[in-house]
């Protein structure tokens, strides 16, 4: 298992080197619901369509949940690497693998008993509303071993390894173009056959990641049956990290499902349009959304071993970098996101719908690698409930406000509903650099 040592010598080498993989799994990631949304576009219909988007928005939320309320696992074994306390790093794993099994049990009953009313809350069209609640129900079936997976790979970042979740994500992304070409393209099995895919894809990285486990040498310690527990002290530490950063990325993904919602009752050929626009956007997202990870994980290891000046300075070199990235992506979505949109549908309306709504996307591309840099800074220092606030300020007093105005002013214009996501982008971020300059006032403070 090859970690890095994130506390001595240069910054961006073993940043860069860290994030790479992290972006590539990412990118595999994505490819999960973009190759759903690919073959059913090319070979289903656009209620299909539609049901994969609604769907797959719930699934990603609850998903996202997940992945949050883990950054409390990879903050916390980070530091206790960066502290040199190994035998503390195993209470902690083998806590979140007790925690973790509760709510992937949780999250299986939620999706699968309550489907129908999520379809309904998420307006739903009628046309797709079955196509949605059977979606819903395959993937949610699977959520014990999407939480298996997501956890795994938060233990592995907080070690410093990001590249076995990307073997793992990498096999197990080949197998989900292959079931989707299979369950949709040959058995017609439509958004089902998608949903089908996603999990058989989850359950062999699970399976690859178990075995890496237990084949590969060099952790730095040996997890025994006597750490699968709950052991109190772990419990706490990783519930006051990881919870507020969880209910931020819950709340925001609510805001998210709510302008879909205003979307979706528009027609279903919005709903298809703003779908197909939402796949294109979890790739021009990957570069800024990497970079919030290992940024996560960067800073722990460097408050661990009493390095908070390293970490500042890895901040910056962060933003420096995503923003090059955020400038191209800028240019490439704003003029060419209609040549994207198409690879993911034949629909010449729907492509257009995503086009309108990608404009606006387009203009958060520039500003994430500010806010996404911050926020990895903020969860490695343990700052989690600002966090948390800035994100709750951000969709329920920016985006939400300000998509239901421009639905009712706008004539249905997407590009201006879309316009609440760059909206609360900027307010999140003048509140990231005010928390920033408070920090930094009251450290110099201590030294006076």
């Amino acid at each position: 298992m090859k970690k890095l040592n994130f506390t001595e010598g240069a910054i961006i080498s073993p940043l860069l080197r860290f994030m790479l993989p992290i972006l590539f799994a990412m990118f595999l990631q994505a490819m999960y619901g973009a190759v759903d949304l690919l073959v059913v576009g090319r070979f289903a219909t656009n209620a299909d369509v539609s049901g994969v988007s609604t769907g797959s928005q719930i699934v990603i939320t609850l998903t996202n949940l997940i992945v949050s309320f883990a950054m409390g696992i990879t903050v916390t074994v980070g530091q206790k690497i960066g502290q040199k306390r190994p035998e503390e790093a195993s209470n902690v794993v083998g806590t979140g693998i007790m925690i973790f099994t509760v709510i992937g049990l949780v999250f299986t009953l939620i999706s699968v008993a309550l489907a129908s009313p999520l379809a309904a809350v998420m307006n739903a069209p009628e046309e797709a509303f079955d196509i949605t609640v059977k979606y819903i129900r395959i993937c949610g079936g699977g959520f014990l071993v999407i939480t298996a997976y997501n956890l795994l790979g938060s233990i592995f970042r907080g070690l410093g390894d990001s590249q076995t979740p990307l073997i793992a994500v990498g096999i197990a992304c080949a197998v989900n173009i292959i079931s989707d070409l299979l369950f949709v393209a040959v058995f017609r099995l439509g958004a089902a056959g998608a949903a089908m895919a996603t999990v058989l894809a989850q359950i062999v990285s699970v399976v690859i990641s178990l075995h890496i486990i237990v084949k590969k040498s060099g952790m730095p310690f040996k997890l025994n049956k006597a750490d699968l527990r709950f052991d109190k002290p772990s419990v706490n530490r990783i519930f006051r990290i990881g919870t507020p950063i969880a209910l931020q990325d819950f709340l925001v993904g609510i805001s998210f499902l709510v302008l879909l919602a205003i979307v979706n009752d528009i027609s279903v050929e919005t709903s298809a349009g703003v779908g197909v626009a939402e796949k294109v956007c979890a790739f021009i997202m990957l570069v800024p959304s990497a970079f919030m990870q290992s940024m996560s994980s960067f800073v722990a290891q460097n408050i661990g071993a009493g390095k908070p000046d390293r970490a500042k300075k890895a901040l910056f070199c962060g933003i420096s970098v995503s923003f090059v990235f955020g400038i191209v992506m800028f240019l490439l979505t704003f003029f060419y996101g209609d040549s994207m949109a198409a690879i993911f549908s034949k629909d010449q309306a729907a492509v257009m719908n995503a086009f309108d709504y990608l404009k606006a996307y387009a203009i958060d591309c520039m500003l994430t690698c500010f806010l996404f840099c911050f926020i990895g800074y903020f969860n490695g220092l343990g700052k989690t409930a600002f966090v948390m606030i800035q994100g709750i300020v951000g969709a329920f007093c920016i985006r939400i406000p300000v998509a239901f105005l421009m639905s009712y002013i706008g004539n249905n214009s997407l590009f201006l509903i879309g316009l609440a996501i760059p909206c609360s982008t900027v307010v999140q971020i003048i509140m990231c650099f005010v928390m920033y300059a408070v920090l930094k006032r009251k450290s110099i403070a201590k030294l006076i």
